[in-house]
């Protein structure tokens, strides 16, 4: 082999990746008091955010809890309009409601929610009645019912069963792909009745193996954008699970002049979970042009990339105030200039108008 040849190869096998000094900053602006709570009624975490059709909001928040901390009964489902306006809450006292981990709505405007907490997929009907249940939640009766361990490696997966469930997306054919999550690690799939189809994906940190599958999105191709928090990447895969490729975030930023909005500084150059880009929510916009947005906890950022993995722009830094973020844990994104974050840390959720330059 020559050595054009040689370089060539090796470039194709390098798994795709930001360059820092091509990345602008997208000029944004964040709608003051978006979300227009009733009185008396309070957001705790907001774990999760999605937008319908009809241009109205779903936010899934770790609120209403009761009970000791550790065995919270933290999650309520609460729609508003497109202004903001406060409307409803959906499954008030449901069974499976322990601890709120994201909302996405298909094409169809159903609501569906994971529940962290109870090992639990909710699909609701546009009227907010339950039409679908995946999983089930351990029983209060059950001698030994507490906390799921975290044993390396874990135990087998179960067919239909999950345990710390994260997100969800949908194929055109109405296929959901589910990623479970925490601890099995893996993306199930299941057919538009509801049919346990495959899962794919196992433990691990080599090419298509994940550590902590903590969101999913589809493109129009139906091919699976995983964001793989724990390994610091996004993991591509077609939808009978075939690994495609991996997509890397690595924009540079003033490390020395940058404080995370909780916890202990990371390392500069850290990986996992509090490293720079790892993707702690992705969300791809509807076509026909299609663009990824993820984001990260520290630096605390907003990236928007191409489908082939090229960073397009970056908006934000972490903290507290408007047009920062703590902890965003869901991007919900109708079209490529307006999002919405979800974020734990700040407990609201914050709508985004994007200016990009051309």
């Amino acid at each position: 082999m020559n050595r054009s040849a040689l370089v060539l190869a090796l470039s194709l096998a390098l798994p795709l990746a930001s360059h820092a000094q091509d990345v602008p900053k997208i000029p944004f602006e964040s709608v003051p008091n978006f979300l227009k709570l009733p009185p008396n009624m309070y957001l705790g975490e907001a774990a999760g955010v999605a937008v319908n059709s009809k241009g109205h909001v779903f936010v899934f928040t770790r609120g209403n809890t009761t009970g000791p901390a550790y065995g919270a009964a933290a999650a309520q489902l609460l729609e508003f309009g497109p202004d903001g306006t406060y409307l409803r809450e959906i499954g008030h006292n449901l069974y499976a409601w322990s601890f709120a981990h994201a909302v996405r709505v298909d094409k169809d405007d159903n609501i569906w929610v994971t529940d962290k907490g109870s090992d639990m997929v909710i699909k609701f009907n546009p009227a907010g009645r339950v039409a679908m249940v995946f999983g089930r939640k351990q029983e209060a009766s059950d001698d030994g019912t507490e906390p799921l361990k975290h044993p390396k490696p874990p135990l087998p997966p179960v067919d239909g069963q999950f345990r710390q469930v994260t997100d969800m997306a949908w194929d055109k054919e109405g296929n959901t792909y589910i990623s479970d999550g925490y601890i099995n690690s893996r993306v199930g799939k299941v057919d538009k009745n509801g049919k346990w189809l495959m899962s794919f994906g196992e433990p691990g940190s080599g090419p298509g193996q994940l550590n902590t599958p903590h969101s999913i999105a589809t493109d129009n191709d139906g091919n699976v954008y995983v964001a793989n928090r724990g390994n610091n990447r996004i993991e591509v895969f077609d939808g009978n699970g075939k690994y495609l490729r991996q997509i890397t975030i690595d924009v540079p930023f003033d490390y020395a002049n940058t404080t995370p909005v909780m916890g202990r500084k990371p390392a500069q150059g850290a990986k996992g979970t509090q490293g720079n880009g790892a993707p702690w929510a992705v969300c791809i916009t509807p076509g026909p042009h299609q663009v990824l947005y993820a984001s990260d906890v520290f630096p605390g950022r907003v990236y928007k990339l191409s489908l082939d993995g090229k960073v397009l722009g970056v908006l934000g830094e972490g903290g507290r105030q408007l047009k920062q973020f703590g902890w965003i844990h869901e991007i919900a994104c109708p079209t490529e200039n307006t999002i919405y974050v979800a974020e734990l840390l700040n407990w609201r959720v914050q709508k985004l108008i994007l200016h990009p330059t051309k």
